[in-house]
């Protein structure tokens, strides 16, 4: 009996030092499985989600908001959303913080439901990438006939306005090349036939705007002026060049119709009519219809009075270069009444006076009334200008005494 209970009380020791080790060994495993599974809930702060959004006609979906929802289960209205991202004016949008979990993702304007995706972000993502692409067909064969239709009629317009940018683009760039053609041969009567070309292109792809034809005119109007001059150095004579009179006549025809297109409607662009006008009295000036010329510089002051004196004094130039000595005088007191300060159109007067000078009865130089003046007035205007020794040598010429009230390097 002794025996069986020193037996049974070593059972009970055994089983208590098992249970004991039992408990250890379920412990240490649960120590196991928390420190295993710590990394599960420590998610940060969400993956970044991005994407592009495309709308049916294939070009960026610009107006909206990408939602992010987990209430799959319930209508749209009754969504709530845990993400909300705006769309961007290139169509792209960024969402932040977005927990794992799974996703109804929607494209929303105001409160109109555009699109919808699924979307499954796991704990370990930090960035993913949903596009939205309202061209696929899945998208497409959902949308009623009406929508269906109202989507083509965009796209033949959108085609139009399309074909129709990459024709100004490259009008654009035509007339920044010829432009800067024009500048450069400017100096020397460079060849410029090229541009010429490249503006004759350009008013037959676009013939209705007043631009192009100014442009295309410059082009013509500075051939006519290059072949003129290789005529010079050949010892030719440019009146009786047919190729300089085309090139001039063309010139004037070009500005023309620029004139046409900018004064028309009911807004006219004035600024760019009076450009044409005095562009067109530079032209008429070189194929010697001085009267047709001046009518040309008169209507672009008219059409742009703030300008007026500019271009009286332009008039007096051209005039005074092509030797229209009276042409030139009144042009210059036109370009005097409408800016008292225009230094050269004093020059240009008091040189279209000296013309005039004759000696009186005792033999002495004098010069018609208001040449004296006129010189005076552009010294006093201009000290700096290169032309002022030339002016002092004419006024000394005539026993006249220099008026020094102004000092030299005065600015």
């Amino acid at each position: 009996m002794a025996a069986d209970r020193v037996e049974k009380r070593m059972m009970v020791k055994k089983m208590k030092a098992w249970k004991r080790s039992l408990f250890v060994k379920v412990t240490s495993l649960a120590g196991m499985a928390i420190f295993l599974i710590a990394p599960a809930f420590a998610q940060g702060t969400g993956a970044t989600v991005h994407g592009h959004v495309t709308n049916p006609a294939g070009q960026p979906f610009t107006n909206g908001d990408v939602k992010f929802t987990q209430d799959r289960s319930v209508p749209f209205a009754d969504e709530k959303f845990v993400n909300v991202a705006p769309i961007g004016s290139d169509g792209n949008y960024k969402a932040a913080g977005v927990k794992p979990g799974d996703y109804f993702v929607y494209v929303v304007q105001g409160a109109k439901t555009i699109d919808r995706l699924d979307l499954t972000v796991k704990a370990e993502d930090t960035d993913k990438t949903l596009d939205f692409d309202m061209t696929r067909e899945e998208f497409m064969k959902n949308m009623t006939p009406e929508e269906r239709k109202a989507l083509e009629e965009y796209k033949k317009k959108n085609s139009a306005v399309v074909s129709a940018n990459q024709v100004i683009a490259k009008l654009n760039a035509t007339l920044k090349t010829v432009r800067a053609d024009l500048t450069a041969a400017a100096p020397n009567k460079d060849d410029v036939s090229k541009d010429v070309a490249s503006m004759k292109e350009a008013v037959g792809a676009k013939p209705d705007v007043g631009l192009l034809w100014l442009t295309y005119g410059d082009t013509l109007l500075a051939q006519g002026k290059h072949l003129a001059d290789e005529d010079k150095k050949a010892g030719k004579s440019a009146a009786t060049d047919d190729e300089v009179t085309k090139s001039y006549s063309d010139a004037a025809d070009a500005y023309k119709k620029a004139v046409a297109l900018d004064s028309a409607g009911d807004k006219p662009n004035v600024v760019g009519e009076a450009a044409d006008y005095n562009q067109l009295g530079n032209t008429l000036t070189q194929l010697g219809k001085q009267d047709e010329a001046t009518a040309a510089f008169d209507s672009a002051a008219k059409a742009e009075p703030a300008k007026a004196g500019i271009y009286y004094k332009n008039e007096a130039a051209v005039l005074y270069n092509a030797g229209q000595m009276d042409a030139a005088l009144a042009a210059a007191d036109k370009a005097i009444a409408a800016d008292p300060n225009a230094a050269d159109a004093y020059f240009i007067k008091g040189q279209a006076l000296v013309t005039k000078t004759a000696p009186d009865a005792t033999g002495k130089l004098v010069a018609p009334p208001g040449c004296v003046e006129a010189y005076q007035k552009f010294l006093s205007l201009a000290p700096n200008d290169p032309k002022v020794p030339q002016v002092k040598e004419v006024l000394s010429s005539l026993g006249e005494k220099v008026d020094t009230s102004y000092r030299k390097g005065r600015k």
